[in-house]
């Protein structure tokens, strides 16, 4: 039996040779947006907190680190907000989704996770928190 931590990389698991993969994260960004089921809910708002990440096969920067070559952050966190404030939805699965999918949109990201977080759900039980996390691939 061969041991497995010598054995070499097939073909399609070597590193890509064009640069490292970049994650690009945000984490803990505040919003104040008007999503959710009822009614009330959408009419009066409520603080979502969301939490991303990307993978970008290509970031010049890697290789310049020049400002130039990155993502901005803060461009980051705006498309975030016009995401969640363009538009009500009733459901947290497809605004995750709609941030996502502008992730890839703009910054040609590879993969994102995003996570939109009600930190005072209206329900009728003793809970901290709820979220949801969307995953997408783009194809």
């Amino acid at each position: 039996m061969e041991d497995p931590e010598h054995l070499e990389p097939e073909d399609d698991e070597e590193e890509d040779e064009g640069g490292p993969l970049v994650t690009v994260e945000v984490v803990g960004l505040s919003l104040y947006t008007h999503h959710g089921v009822g009614a009330a809910e959408r009419e009066v708002g409520q603080r979502l907190v969301f939490d991303l990440s990307f993978e970008l096969a290509e970031c010049d920067a890697t290789l310049t680190d020049r400002v130039e070559d990155t993502v901005d952050y803060a461009d980051v966190c705006q498309q975030v907000a016009l995401a969640a404030q363009e538009r009500s939805y009733k459901t947290l699965e497809r605004l995750c989704t709609a941030v996502a999918d502008r992730m890839i949109d703009r910054y040609g990201a590879e993969s994102v996770t995003v996570r939109a977080t009600k930190p005072e759900p209206p329900i009728p039980l003793p809970v901290e928190e709820v979220s949801v996390e969307v995953w997408r691939e783009n194809r």
